[in-house]
Order: structure tokens, then C-alpha cells, then sequence
């Protein structure tokens, strides 16, 4: 009882309420069959999209249930998604290779024969 006499003084003020919760944006998650989705009563059931919590992590896991939903999600939107902030040029990172031998040894099980490894590392510019 608190808790609506608090949410009727908050919508008096005209305040924003922020839920602990969003529905799942994936497009296709209300058709997922799962149990957790099905709602309603007796002769007149629905698959609901899920309730996904927020959490301090900012990222898609505060707006989609799954992988699943949040790949639908980009693949449906990709073209909007990329016309936000589109690239123009291709970005490069700075390295150095490194082609490191390693020798045949003998483990103490088998013999490791004789290896070559690519180091690829960073190069700080600034």
C-alpha cells in the first residue's frame, strides 16, 4: 500500500518514473516459444516479450534478453544503426611482428618439434 500512495504522489508532481525494468527490443521475442513468455488466462493466451532488469552494466544487456534477440535487433536495424555514426575511412593501430623461434624440446611426456610464433604488439605513439 506504501508503494502506491508514493507512485500516486510521484505522478501528482508530474515527476518521470524509472522502472527497474524494459521490455526485451528484440523483434521477434514474443514469438519465442518458452513458458517464461506465456501470460494470460485460460482461453486467451499470449507469448509476451520478456522483462529484461537494469543493472549498472550499461550495455545490451540492459535492453535485451538474449544474444539471440539483440543479433534480430541489429541485423533488422543495421542500415539505421550505421547511419548514426557512419565510417568513412578505415581505422589503423600501430604494431610491430615479430616472428619468434621456438626450439624442439622434450616435455618430460612427448617431444615438441621445433615451432614458430607471430607476436603481433602494440606500438604506443603517444
Amino acid at each position: 500500500m506504501r508503494k502506491k500512495r508514493k507512485l500516486e504522489q510521484i505522478l501528482l508532481k508530474g515527476e518521470k518514473i524509472m522502472s527497474e525494468y524494459n521490455w526485451c527490443h528484440g523483434p521477434t521475442c514474443h514469438k519465442s516459444h518458452t513458458q517464461d513468455r506465456i501470460r494470460g488466462v485460460k482461453g486467451s493466451k499470449v507469448l509476451r516479450t520478456r522483462k529484461v532488469r537494469q543493472n549498472t552494466y550499461i550495455g545490451m544487456f540492459s535492453y535485451f534478453c538474449s544474444n539471440g534477440c539483440y543479433n534480430d535487433f541489429a541485423n533488422k536495424h543495421i542500415q539505421e544503426i550505421t547511419a548514426i555514426a557512419p565510417r568513412t575511412e578505415a581505422l589503423e593501430t600501430p604494431v610491430d611482428v615479430q616472428q619468434v623461434k621456438h626450439p624442439e624440446h622434450y616435455n618430460g611426456h612427448y617431444t615438441q618439434t621445433a615451432w614458430t610464433e607471430t607476436k603481433i604488439i602494440t606500438v604506443d605513439n603517444g
